[in-house]
């Protein structure tokens, strides 16, 4: 490999070239491992997932990405000129390039409603413990169902005219831990609760919001709660865009490296715009953990809110 001083020159073929490389088999001939995802692959950030499709990335939890020059120079310390050189001179100056990818956006579709909820009954309230009063309150509006196809708990985010616009699954089997969006789901309008009061709490899954409420049931209509279904904040900006009375905000996600970190990243967010707000962390891993270990819940952790 040539020793790079200060400065290379490289050809816009070459700089193309580079920046278009296949990631999956750049990261094998490295000796890293990938998981292959339908389309995509998977790599992981210590424990923190990175999805790769052809030469791009996208970092799940810090929520950006880019192409694979992007890549060398985030994960590998590198300059740009070194890690176009790293790129060009992968797999022994054989250049694996990836054809440009074309989205394709499926158009959004609540999956179909069970005729009968036993199954998500059973597993929301027996298994998560979740309040019987405040699920009601959410199946009655609509918010929740059964699906008809795999029986999995659907939660319901509705933009501001009452559309659905977002729909999170999760298996209602208990050796079942599948989880996941529809496709075409809009983040900004996830699982979500508008009250009137000026406090909105962030969760990263709806099971944590209703385990959050059912410990904190007092007077819980009034506030504002969303659910990312990730560790996003956008379904948070668009709460606070469509509920200009909002003026506390609350960051409730999992007690973990990537939740906190989700936590302090929006925190940041948050105080650059000069909108109030703390984090509240659980003391287990996350809130439907709390509730479960600690049944009459931990009323110290926001009594000073509610």
């Amino acid at each position: 490999m040539i020793k790079i001083s200060t400065y290379i020159h490289f050809t816009k073929e070459q700089r193309e070239q580079a920046r278009r490389t296949d990631l999956a088999n750049f990261l094998i001939s490295q000796g890293e491992k990938v998981k292959k995802s339908g389309s995509e692959y998977e790599w992981l950030d210590g424990s923190q997932k990175v999805t790769i499709r052809g030469h791009l990335w996208y970092h799940q939890y810090e929520q950006n990405g880019g192409d694979a020059v992007d890549f060398v120079r985030r994960f590998y310390n590198k300059d740009y000129a070194e890690a176009v050189e790293m790129l060009l001179n992968n797999c022994g100056g054989q250049i694996i390039t990836s054809p440009p990818i074309e989205k394709r956006h499926k158009p959004f579709e609540l999956p179909p409603r069970n005729d009968r909820m036993s199954r998500l009954f059973s597993y929301l309230l027996l298994t998560r413990g979740i309040d019987k009063g405040v699920l009601f309150e959410f199946v009655g509006q609509k918010m929740i169902y059964e699906s008809a196809d795999y029986h999995n708990a659907v939660f319901v985010g509705y933009d501001s005219n009452g559309k659905p616009r977002h729909a999170h699954k999760r298996g209602t089997v208990t050796s079942n831990s599948y989880k996941g969006n529809v496709a075409g789901s809009q983040p900004e309008y996830s699982f979500h609760w508008h009250g009137t009061s000026d406090t909105i709490f962030l969760f990263e899954a709806p099971i944590d919001m209703l385990s959050f409420i059912s410990m904190h049931k007092e007077n819980w209509k009034n506030h504002s709660y969303a659910a990312s279904c990730s560790v996003s904040d956008r379904v948070l900006f668009q709460c606070l865009k469509d509920n200009p009375n909002i003026k506390n905000v609350f960051l409730c996600f999992d007690n973990d490296e990537a939740g906190q970190t989700a936590n302090k990243r929006t925190a940041d967010k948050l105080n650059s715009m000069n909108i109030q707000n703390e984090i509240l962390i659980p003391n287990f891993k996350d809130w439907n953990e709390d509730l479960i270990f600690e049944p009459k819940g931990d009323e110290q952790i926001c009594s000073q809110v509610l």
